[in-house]
């Protein structure tokens, strides 16, 4: 099969080419899929996309027009592209439906611990000499609640990681009504309302976008740490910077952003015009903002690698896989999967 990978960075490289094993003819560039690049999957079967590519309507009937007939996401995440308009030529769609949920939640994990120990502060304060201590208090992990919210692979993985710190663990999803011995399920607003912690886990969907705003925020803790390693739109960005402004939000993690899409992986340092949302949340000391790195593991990237390469062996054996919403008949029984 011949296919385009979209956004590669260097570092993908060499897990893609060992998960191929030289299989298929894979073209990796580092531009990003839009109308101004997508002429570069001429003469392709498929495209091999990441969630900051754009694989919207008018892009979807570009690649069809070129003969596109599937769409490969190296992630779990497929709310970048249009199902619809790929269901309607024809176009398969597989995502990653589960890599290294370890990776995501460790992440989520250390962004808590660092907000809560201020150690950026204190590292930032270190490489200049100044080994004062006044301003870095912080508190125990160990018996606060913690509210997971998304109960899949990353969200379970989440919880076992606070339970080892000896925190009571709470979790509400919006499809999944049951807890477990990790977590222990409640609505919403109980767990807005009881945790000292709360963690997002959930994918985009039209269901879970601004779950977070400002009538949520209002049900939380005063000083309530909260942070998001799943989709920046789950958030209300602009709510979630009035909570700040309050005093509602004590700290604020993020690994995704809202508008993240043209600004996340790559160096915008020299931009004369910035994001002024994103400048107004880093003025805050107790936000602690990544470049959506947490899937950023050797292990997850390898897994990320390996599921790509199984989708495309599978369309190749004319096999349905992941989550297809193509209008063939081997698909169509499968085109409801859960995300």
């Amino acid at each position: 099969m011949k296919a385009v990978a979209y956004s590669i960075k260097p570092f993908e490289k060499e897990f893609l080419a060992k998960a191929n094993h030289k299989k298929h003819d894979i073209t990796l560039i580092s531009n990003a899929l839009s109308l101004d690049t997508v002429n570069f999957a001429e003469g392709k079967d498929a495209v091999i996309v990441i969630p900051n590519d754009d694989v919207s309507t008018h892009v979807v009937e570009k690649l069809a027009g070129l003969g596109i007939r599937y769409i490969a996401a190296r992630s779990t995440g497929t709310d970048q592209i249009d199902e619809v308009a790929a269901a309607k030529y024809g176009i398969k769609v597989a995502n990653v439906p589960s890599y290294s949920p370890q990776s995501i939640a460790e992440q989520a994990v250390a962004m808590a611990l660092a907000l809560n120990r201020r150690l950026v502060k204190a590292d930032q304060q270190g490489h200049h000499f100044n080994f004062r201590n006044d301003d870095l208090i912080g508190f125990n992990f160990s018996g606060k609640t913690v509210g997971i919210i998304g109960l899949g692979h990353i969200g379970l993985a989440a919880a076992k990681i606070f339970n080892g710190f000896g925190c009571h663990v709470i979790g509400y999803d919006t499809v999944c009504t049951k807890g477990g011995p990790l977590v222990n399920f409640v609505k919403l607003n109980e767990l807005l309302s009881s945790a000292d912690i709360i963690s997002i886990h959930l994918p985009l969907t039209t269901e879970t976008r601004y779950l977070i705003q400002r009538n949520t925020l209002d049900q939380m803790k005063n000083g309530v740490m909260l942070i998001n390693t799943s989709r920046g739109a789950i958030i209300n960005t602009k709510d979630v910077l009035m909570a700040l402004a309050s005093g509602k939000i004590g700290y604020l993690g993020l690994d995704v952003y809202e508008y993240e899409k043209d600004l996340f992986f790559e160096n915008h340092e020299h931009d004369e015009v910035k994001d002024q949302l994103l400048v107004s949340l880093l003025k805050y000391p107790n936000v602690l903002i990544t470049p959506h790195q947490s899937f950023l593991t050797r292990e997850a990237l390898q897994e990320i690698a390996d599921q790509t390469i199984k989708n495309l062996d599978r369309w190749q054996m004319s096999k349905c896989t992941g989550l297809a919403f193509a209008s063939s008949n081997e698909c169509k029984k499968k085109a409801h999967v859960k995300k």
